[in-house]
């Protein structure tokens, strides 16, 4: 066997530094002096293997993808389009409902349109709605109830703006209607009103807002149906007929049974979140078949109220036809797989709130 060192069984590691090499020669050290070049510096790709020790670098990890080199994720800033969706849209149906039945049962009884009181109550609860909603995203995001939310993102839960400013808008929208209140006010001298007015907007504060919330104790169903319902359809009916008419209360009743039966939908959809964050809305407290029942009851009483006043009213017949976008939303409530499915249902009740109040306010006038 060969004795050269350069066969297999004989092969020499790299020799270190101020190591002879296989000719005899040392290599010296680098004086302490010299310094590296930057081809040799730490954690440079390409440098000398011999100078370079592990990566110690702070922060940076031997798997990429666990390495901080990505930045921080930034949030998107807040559009108008999101403010928009903020004040929820789409449920301004429930606030037309009750100002159409209620200008309705008005004309009736005084046989006068009253546009511009009619306009000034319209203006109440539209400001009042969406002052209602924007409380709600203050509210219920301060309190973290919003974290998990099925539904769409709501404002002050995202951390894109500051609960103050969503509590500032709430606040404006409720000035708003209070102002138009106080205009119907002035107008037809109904001071007492003025108390009403008050009462609602405590009411819609209140509703999650407050130490003690009676939307989180099952109390939110009695809110809708009293001011949604009974309060805005009797208040439009008087302050521009000073009567009312049992035509406005049908009518009245029949609009806080869909503001309920949205109520509902929304609340189903939310059940899990709510039972987690300890919200006892009624939906929680009575269960899935029962909401499922509860829901279907109130839509099927708002359509008798209907078909009764065609007796009186031929044309309120065609309330029924609200049918097409109720009927499918009952459908939804009782077969939904998952709760992203009950944001249509909620969105066909309101719809079908809206088609019922025009035809029905139709019949009245005609």
């Amino acid at each position: 066997m060969s004795s050269h060192r350069g066969d297999i069984g004989f092969r020499r590691f790299p020799c270190r530094a101020d190591e002879a090499t296989s000719s005899g020669a040392r290599v010296p050290r680098r004086p302490p002096s010299v310094p590296r070049p930057p081809s040799a510096q730490r954690g440079v790709v390409g440098s000398d293997p011999v100078a370079q020790p592990k990566n110690r670098r702070k922060n940076v990890s031997g798997n990429p993808a666990k390495r901080s080199t990505a930045a921080a994720p930034v949030s998107k800033p807040v559009t108008f389009g999101d403010w928009v969706g903020a004040a929820r849209l789409r449920t301004l149906p429930l606030a037309l409902t009750p100002i159409l039945i209620g200008t309705g049962a008005a004309v009736l009884v005084g046989d006068e349109f009253h546009w511009v009181i009619a306009l000034a109550c319209l203006v109440v609860a539209v400001a009042l709605q969406i002052g209602v909603n924007f409380a709600n995203d203050y509210s219920d995001g301060v309190r973290g109830t919003d974290d998990h939310r099925v539904g769409p993102a709501r404002l002050t839960a995202s951390k894109r703006v500051t609960p103050k400013s969503v509590l500032t808008v709430a606040l404006v929208f409720f000035a708003i209607a209070a102002l138009a209140g106080l205009a119907i006010v002035i107008r037809t001298q109904q001071w007492w009103m003025l108390v009403v007015g008050a009462l609602c907007i405590v009411a819609a504060w209140f509703y999650t807002g407050g130490k003690r919330p009676y939307g989180y104790n099952a109390l939110g169903e009695v809110f809708v149906f009293v001011f949604f319902g009974l309060v805005a359809t009797l208040g439009t009916t008087w302050v521009q007929a000073l009567a009312l008419p049992q035509e406005a209360w049908f009518g009245a009743v029949a609009s806080g049974f869909f503001a309920c039966a949205v109520l509902l939908a929304n609340n189903l959809r939310d059940i899990d979140q709510d039972r987690t964050v300890g919200k006892r809305t009624l939906t929680v407290l009575i269960g899935r078949r029962a909401t499922q029942v509860l829901f279907t009851v109130l839509v099927v009483l708002a359509f008798a109220i209907a078909a009764y006043l065609a007796f009186f009213y031929p044309l309120a017949w065609l309330a029924l036809l609200a049918l097409l976008a109720a009927g499918p939303a009952v459908v939804i409530v009782w077969t939904y797989q998952t709760a992203r499915e009950l944001i249509l249902a909620l969105a066909l009740t309101s719809l079908a709130s809206l088609g019922y109040a025009v035809f029905l306010a139709w019949a009245f006038i005609g």
